[in-house]
């Protein structure tokens, strides 16, 4: 068994498609599917469902294809680990975010490129399953993820801060509030973020809680879309205290706390659960570990 046809296996399950994956390999057609014939009869089990264009694998070869992944990781570990012991920490760290932590990562990828300054930063916004897809294939590193809410499996968490959410509207629709309840928020022109994103089931679970049920006029995958959607429109949103903080409160508009119910939801790193940690996940989380983020951004908001 040759790494290079582990390669092949793990680029037609992202591709889904013969010639791309071989072209993305730079080989043919032919080439490829002949290494992936000569795995199957080294292994004695067919791999990929057989037809005239790429169907899918079989039950055995996607349990090979989860070995491929973790293999090749393994490698591509092994391969950082040896280079940190003779040169010093270098490589290319993915970290993938869900949007709401986007604007925190990078007082993290900062101080850890400041220590170790030949280290490249990769940051991808996704969906909190997403990261858990790419934390399982290892084509992430690390995730920046809620770990106190949907399940996670087969990851390390450590956390990083709460979560908190205000409500961003017009100074008009709040007049001298110094708070508003979720029933009050559900009752304006809102702007959320799309089903598909763990921040809105959360804020839909607490509009359930308070027995009330929005119909946001804007939705987006985006908190900065959010933002400027509020800041230019008629709109406005329930945004996470850390957006707040990091990019301030728009001229003519007020932030205040959310209650009735009163939540938080933890933001934390995740990474796979392996020994030994790869080297950047490793430095990443360490990095992590030595900073009171909460101190940082539990800040009230400010008018």
């Amino acid at each position: 068994m040759l790494l290079r046809q582990l390669e092949y296996l793990t680029t037609l399950a992202r591709e889904r498609h013969f010639a791309r994956a071989a072209e993305a390999c730079y080989i043919s057609q032919p080439a490829m599917s002949a290494a992936i014939r000569k795995l199957e009869a080294e292994l004695h089990v067919q791999i990929i469902q057989r037809g005239n264009r790429f169907i899918g694998f079989t039950p055995e070869g996607e349990r090979i294809l989860r070995w491929a992944y973790r293999i090749l990781a393994e490698r591509d570990a092994l391969v950082e680990d040896v280079g940190a012991m003779r040169e010093g920490l270098s490589g290319r760290l993915r970290i993938g975010s869900i949007p709401t932590a986007l604007c925190v990562v990078p007082i993290l990828t900062s101080l850890l490129c400041q220590a170790q300054p030949r280290v490249r930063i990769a940051v991808t916004s996704l969906t909190s399953i997403e990261i858990q897809r790419g934390l399982s294939q290892y084509g992430l590193d690390v995730g920046v993820t809620y770990i106190d809410n949907e399940p996670l499996t087969n990851v390390r968490t450590v956390p990083l801060y709460p979560e908190r959410y205000l409500l961003l509207a017009d100074e008009a629709q709040l007049a001298d509030r110094s708070a508003a309840t979720w029933a009050e928020a559900a009752e304006l022109p809102l702007c959320l973020l799309t089903e598909d994103m763990q921040n809105r089931r959360i804020l839909n679970a607490v509009f359930e809680q308070a027995r009330v049920d929005p119909q946001p006029a804007v939705e987006t995958d985006s908190i900065s879309a959010l933002y400027s959607h509020v800041k230019e429109g008629p709109w406005a949103t329930v945004l996470p205290h850390t957006w707040l903080l990091r990019f301030g409160i728009p001229e003519g508009m007020r932030a205040v706390p959310l209650s009735e119910p009163e939540i938080s939801k933890t933001i934390g790193v995740v990474l796979h659960d392996r020994d030994p940690e790869p080297i950047l996940a490793k430095a990443f989380v360490d990095t992590a570990r030595r900073i009171d983020l909460q101190s940082i951004l539990d800040l009230p908001p400010s008018d």
